[in-house]
């Protein structure tokens, strides 16, 4: 099956890649000759996620899916949430937006934090999503250079690493990307099975 990710993120492609293996020929929009920047307008992940494949699907009319994901903060009402990417400015820099998490936890006993994916996947025009959560709490600060994004600031719950601190393997034990894409191989598979049957 051919699919399009709908993403220009090269970290989330090769951590989505190496999930779903040879099952899958996964294209980028690069490879499926898209460069445009698509817009996430909406309020919430779920609405994210339906946007950018949608957008995807109709330019292309190939089965695609798209992720939204975001940490949420517990003493901070959720936040940044739906703005993860985006928490410190338009210029979406890893390093702002973590420097203003850790300041606005400064004085903050209530540590409870999650990462959460929404996947939403079109065959055919139709559309089915997933989710994955990896709970976990905010560091006071940074440790570990690997991954992207919060990466450095969040410890998952049954580890004392961050995820800045771990290989890419370690990380998809945890990780809520690798939730959501594990939900969504299964559904892959079972199509496919139905198919060939």
């Amino acid at each position: 099956m051919k699919l399009i990710f709908a993403t220009n993120n090269k970290h989330k492609v090769e951590e989505i890649k190496h999930m779903l293996g040879s099952e899958v020929e996964l294209l980028t929009m690069k490879e499926a000759g898209l460069y445009q920047d698509i817009p996430e307008p909406h309020d919430t992940l779920e609405e994210n996620a339906r946007e950018k494949s949608t957008v995807i699907y109709k330019l292309t009319q190939t089965n695609c899916f798209s992720e939204d994901s975001g940490l949420e903060v517990q003493a901070l009402n959720g936040e940044p949430g739906v703005r993860s990417a985006r928490y410190a400015g338009e210029e979406k820099s890893d390093e702002k937006n973590i420097e203003l998490v850790l300041q606005k936890m400064a004085n903050q006993s209530n540590r409870k934090a999650q990462f959460r994916t929404i996947i939403s996947l079109l065959i055919g025009g139709q559309e089915f999503q997933f989710e994955g959560i990896c709970e976990g709490q905010i560091l006071l600060e940074k440790r570990g250079t690997g991954g992207f994004g919060y990466d450095p600031i969040f410890v998952p719950d049954g580890d004392t690493r961050s995820f800045g601190e771990m290989s890419l393997q370690e990380k998809e034990s945890y990780s809520h990307r690798g939730k959501a894409t594990q939900k969504l191989v299964a559904f892959l598979k079972e199509l496919e099975q139905k198919a060939t049957n």
